[in-house]
């Protein structure tokens, strides 16, 4: 059995890795603050259009060192804390521990292969339509959940066969070792980082951004832009990418919002940075014109810095 440790245990870390728990792998979770004292009351309690169920026998904890070390860690925590965790998760890594990073963006792989070495570190990503309804409660409402991971060089592994084993064991999860995970990932990202800017900026849930013809001719020019950027990175997604990306939008339940969106809505800190922030930056370094990802990030950027208190001017509702 592979013993695995969830860091980061709300929608994304809670609902893969309760599904595992539920299905008697061997899982720890770590987790914090409210969240954390739910979970050890009552159990991390999953409602989900696949069945709902509660986790109350795996350990969680929010210490790291008292799990020890795993072979698999489901890195679970927003993008804009994946530096801290890989401080904080050192505990909990061995000589042949493996980490898939399912943060939304494409940079995290590599900023964890900077704090805890390259042969650690997996691609990974996930889709799934959720959120955390409250501490110790996760509602799974739509689309398929899906988790893809590999090794960052394509190559066929033990660990990743091991992982997809146990995946195979859990309900409500469909699980792959794509063959190339970084155009898996990047093919990820040019689906959820346009829709996230444009739902931030529009206020708009998926079924209007898919049916209004001048947002969707936006998004499509967006995705493009994405397309060109991971060309300059080496990534060479199919040409059908963006047809096949909006044939799956049309499967998203039409009051879909993307989570960056609702965090923007909501005033919370988003990650606003690694992703819109990222086609920005990479654009830039290699010499590629973003404009539409330019315009998204400039305008944006205000609430974002006003959500993380970086601002000392208060914007009032009207």
């Amino acid at each position: 059995m592979v013993r695995i440790a969830v860091f980061g245990s709300g929608t994304v870390g809670g609902y893969f890795g309760g599904r595992l728990a539920a299905a008697g792998e061997d899982v720890s979770f770590i987790a914090r603050g409210a969240h954390l004292a739910a979970i050890r009351e009552r159990g991390l309690r999953v409602t989900s259009i696949l069945g709902d169920f509660v986790v109350d026998k795996s350990p969680v904890t929010d210490d790291p060192a008292s799990v020890g070390q795993v072979d698999i860690v489901i890195l679970g925590v927003k993008a804009w804390d994946v530096r801290d965790a890989a401080r904080t998760m050192r505990p909990l890594i061995g000589a042949d521990t493996a980490i898939v990073p399912l943060e939304n963006g494409v940079e995290a792989p590599e900023q964890l292969a900077e704090a805890l070495g390259r042969s650690h570190v997996l691609g990974g990503f996930c889709r799934i339509l959720g959120w955390l309804a409250g501490p110790g409660h996760i509602h799974h409402e739509g689309v398929e959940p899906y988790i893809a991971f590999g090794e960052l060089d394509a190559r066929p592994s033990r660990r990743t066969e091991r992982l997809l084993e146990a995946f195979s064991r859990a309900r409500g999860v469909r699980a792959e070792v794509p063959p190339d995970i970084r155009v898996a990932m990047w093919s990820k990202f040019i689906l959820i980082e346009p829709w996230s800017g444009l739902g931030a900026l529009t206020r708009a849930p998926v079924g209007e951004l898919r049916t209004v013809p001048e947002t969707r001719r936006l998004w499509e020019q967006a995705m493009e832009e994405v397309r060109a950027v991971a060309a300059a990175q080496e990534v060479a997604l199919p040409r059908d990418v963006i047809a096949r990306t909006f044939a799956y939008i049309e499967t998203i339940p039409a009051g879909g919002t993307a989570s960056m969106q609702r965090d923007v809505m909501e005033g919370r800190p988003s990650e606003l940075d690694a992703q819109v922030g990222a086609v920005v930056r990479l654009g830039r370094r290699s010499g590629i014109p973003v404009p539409i990802h330019e315009f998204m990030y400039s305008t944006l950027l205000p609430l974002e810095r006003q959500a993380r208190g970086e601002t000392a001017v208060t914007i009032a509702a009207r």
